[in-house]
């Protein structure tokens, strides 16, 4: 049973991994010992909603949490937003736009800077919805930043990912083209009131077809709530499933740990003795650009000249 303690104890351990003061499984682990439990094992279905800027994701986003409470399911929401470039915090905070449930127990909305991350997602946003998973929440919607071609990183948390878009918005749908679509389990023309509606989801339809997979492209007015109930069954029904995004999520996650294992690696001889004395060399013109990327990925152990 989700309760005020229960976000209580929530926020504090989110806020615990997102700053770094103690590890993913300690803060799992302690959590799930303040909370209480009925000895049976639970799963949230994680949904992630994607899509260009100025879609209106938040709002649906809105809209979705109400469906959802009336069917007595609670939801948890980890909005991922811009950071300031001052203070690195979430500039836009989604807890603004979300107002009419603050009072309500059976939702949890958290803000999370994206701290320049590429990829739409904020660092820790993996180990947040871990941890909504653990508190007992049904579902758990992941809101990403305005996505660009490449940032298609939620595929490696949702077991849905729910693209939006809205007419008329330039080269949007060419920008889905060039990637979204190959992670999209649903997607939603929001704004359908808006000249050019049918022309895109028609333009979306083409493309899904191309792509050999069932994908529903739906029609929606965030604002006043038309075509939400609709879109709100295609969701729970492939939520239900759950496994939608196992293999493509899997991929994801595999290229993702490594290439940040590989970060974490560079960084670490990037200030150790031996690779400063490298950028030393290179101030001093010792060495060249390219002899002194030799010399440092040599001392992280990726094969020069590694392709």
């Amino acid at each position: 049973m989700i309760t005020h303690r229960v976000h209580r104890d929530l926020a504090r351990a989110i806020s615990r991994v997102e700053n770094g003061l103690a590890p993913y499984a300690e803060v799992v682990a302690r959590l799930r010992e303040q909370l209480p439990s009925n000895g049976t094992p639970h799963r949230a279905a994680v949904l992630g909603i994607t899509g260009p800027p100025g879609a209106g994701k938040s709002t649906l986003t809105d809209r979705l949490i109400m469906g959802w409470r009336a069917q007595d399911k609670t939801v948890a929401v980890i909005a991922v937003d811009p950071s300031s470039p001052f203070t690195r915090g979430a500039v836009l905070g989604d807890r603004v736009r979300m107002l009419r449930h603050s009072g309500d127990v059976g939702v949890y909305i958290r803000s999370m800077a994206s701290r320049e991350a590429g990829g739409g997602l904020a660092p820790a946003t993996r180990d947040a919805v871990a941890l909504c998973d653990a508190a007992g929440f049904d579902i758990v919607i992941v809101e990403t930043v305005g996505v660009g071609q490449v940032e298609l990183e939620i595929v490696g948390i949702a077991d849905v990912v729910l693209v939006v878009t809205v007419p008329a918005l330039g080269d949007a749908v060419q920008t889905i083209k060039a990637g979204l679509t190959e992670i999209a389990d649903v997607f939603a023309v929001n704004m359908a009131d808006r000249p050019g509606a049918n022309a895109t989801a028609v333009d979306l339809k083409h493309m899904v077809r191309e792509s050999n997979r069932d994908v529903p492209v739906l029609q929606t007015i965030a604002a006043d709530g038309t075509g939400v109930d609709k879109l709100l069954d295609v969701l729970t029904e492939r939520l239900a499933k759950g496994e939608n995004n196992a293999v493509r999520g899997v991929r994801f996650e595999t290229i993702r740990r490594t290439r940040d294992l590989a970060a974490r690696r560079a960084h670490a001889v990037l200030d150790s003795d031996e690779g400063r004395a490298i950028l030393e060399r290179l101030r001093t013109l010792e060495l060249t650009r390219v002899e002194a990327v030799d010399a440092l990925l040599t001392l992280t152990g990726v094969p020069v000249n590694a392709d």
